[in-house]
């Protein structure tokens, strides 16, 4: 393969990953009966991303659960006591963080 053709191949390679992650990360996470609570995650364009990152992160930098995200893009959790957040991430830069106020209880 040429040189001018293995930087193009490389052009487009970076070009369509970067593409990917160009899309929106979101997070929701609810509350379930038994003190559980259940994050779903994804891309804006309705990729699922089993396998990312979900952790349960107390205000004092802690983390309480690590988790991630099953094959239907969730994770379910007991729902801890005090203060927590919860961290998805996909890597640098690609991060949603959901405050437990904002989990309301049934």
């Amino acid at each position: 393969m040429s040189r001018t053709r293995s930087l193009l191949f490389a052009a487009l390679a970076l070009a369509s990953s970067s593409h990917a992650l160009a899309h929106g990360l979101y997070c929701q996470c609810h509350a379930l009966e038994n003190n559980q609570v259940r994050c779903t995650g994804g891309l804006s364009d309705g990729t699922a991303l089993p396998g990312a990152t979900l952790d349960v992160i107390g205000h004092d930098e802690k983390t309480l659960v690590a988790g991630k995200l099953g094959a239907d893009s969730s994770y379910t959790f007991t729902r801890p006591e005090g203060a927590f957040y919860v961290l998805m991430e996909l890597g640098p830069g690609h991060t949603v963080e959901i405050d437990h106020t904002d989990i309301p209880l049934l």
